[in-house]
C-alpha cells in the first residue's frame, strides 16, 4: 500500500470497517460532528474506490460501499511507516519513546518484552 490517508479518509475507512457495508448516508450518520456535506463524503468515497481501497455494490443509482483494504493491513502498513520513518527501525528507540512518555503501564511493558523474546 502506498496511499497515505488524510484524517477524513481514515474516518470513512474506520466507519466502513465497523459497518462492513454502508451507503454514503450511513457513513455521514457515523461521522464525528460536524459532518461534512454529503457531496464531500461522496467524493471521498469515490477517491477511496479509485485507489482500490473500497468497492461497491450498485442498487440502481445508489451504491453501497464495502472495504477491500482490511483494517489489519492498514494498521500494519501505518505502523511500519511510523516505525521506519520516526524510529529508524529501532525497537530500542520505540520502547524508549513509550517509556519516556509514560504511556505504557508495567503490565503492558512486560507483555511486550515477553513477545519480543519469542
Amino acid at each position: 500500500m502506498q496511499t497515505i490517508l488524510n484524517p477524513r479518509e481514515e474516518e470513512v475507512m474506520r466507519i466502513l470497517w465497523k459497518l462492513q457495508k454502508a451507503f454514503v448516508k450511513d457513513i455521514l450518520a457515523e461521522m464525528d460532528p460536524p459532518p461534512p456535506p454529503y457531496n464531500t463524503v461522496s467524493s471521498i468515497v469515490r477517491k477511496l474506490e479509485s485507489e482500490g481501497l473500497i468497492g461497491h455494490t450498485a442498487y440502481g443509482n445508489t451504491h453501497q460501499y464495502h472495504p477491500i483494504l482490511q483494517k489489519k493491513q492498514y494498521r500494519k502498513w501505518s505502523f511500519e511507516r511510523l516505525f521506519n520513518h520516526y524510529f529508524d527501525r529501532s525497537p530500542e528507540a520505540l520502547m524508549s519513546f513509550f517509556l519516556d512518555e509514560e504511556s505504557l503501564d508495567p503490565e503492558n511493558l512486560e507483555e511486550i518484552i515477553r513477545k519480543l523474546k519469542k
